[in-house]
């Protein structure tokens, strides 16, 4: 239920938020704005975090509120292990991977992760899916989040951390590491197998 009301709540602020960038009416404008303080107030409420913190977060102010994109390099070496980073950030695993940047294509994105977490140079050479992260049963975020994965083949074998990473390293599916569940969930990481071992070919979405 909690999770239900933090989407619904970050759904009145995306609204509010398109509200003040498309609406000329002085009255309609001040309803927004109420709006806004409004949901950044049950925010902070259920999640105890200041409002001044969630504000940053959540506020593109950029006229139409939009999904973040998070890009997954999925990786295979020759023993069928899949290739997994830990996050300094709270010292557990996950996919190579992150925010997409401006200027770069998510191919782009997923080569450039995964060389700066786990030092590995590859390529991209295929879609696996794209889904939406409310609907993947991780953890609530601020953010409303898009997450791409990509499959992508090694260039050489060279594995080494990088300056966001503790330790990079091949898991099989039946001995993976605790997982960093707001980058990728063990539902995630088997489905990635799926896709290896060739039991789903075409993408999958939503």
């Amino acid at each position: 239920m909690q999770n239900f009301i933090f989407e619904k709540i970050k759904r009145i602020q995306a609204l509010a938020e398109i509200g003040l960038e498309f609406s000329h009416n002085i009255f309609d404008r001040e309803r927004y704005e109420e709006l806004h303080e409004i949901s950044l107030q049950m925010l902070n409420q259920i999640t105890d975090v200041p409002v001044e913190k969630i504000t940053p977060v959540i506020q593109d102010k950029n006229g139409y509120k939009t999904p973040k994109v998070d890009v997954r390099a999925v990786v295979f070496n020759e023993n069928n292990e899949i290739l997994l980073i830990q996050e300094k950030a709270d010292n557990r695993w996950a996919m190579p991977g992150g925010w997409a940047d401006v200027g770069y294509s998510p191919s782009e994105v997923a080569v450039k992760e995964c060389f700066e977490e786990a030092g590995l140079k590859v390529e991209t050479s295929k879609l696996l899916a794209v889904l939406d992260k409310q609907k993947q049963n991780m953890p609530p975020a601020f953010e409303y989040v898009y997450k791409i994965f990509l499959l992508c083949t090694k260039l050489n074998d060279n594995i080494s951390v990088g300056s966001e990473t503790s330790d990079v390293g091949w898991f099989d599916e039946q001995n993976l590491p605790e997982l960093s569940t707001p980058r990728n969930t063990v539902d995630q990481i088997k489905l990635m197998f799926q896709y290896h071992r060739g039991e789903k070919t075409e993408p999958c979405f939503d």
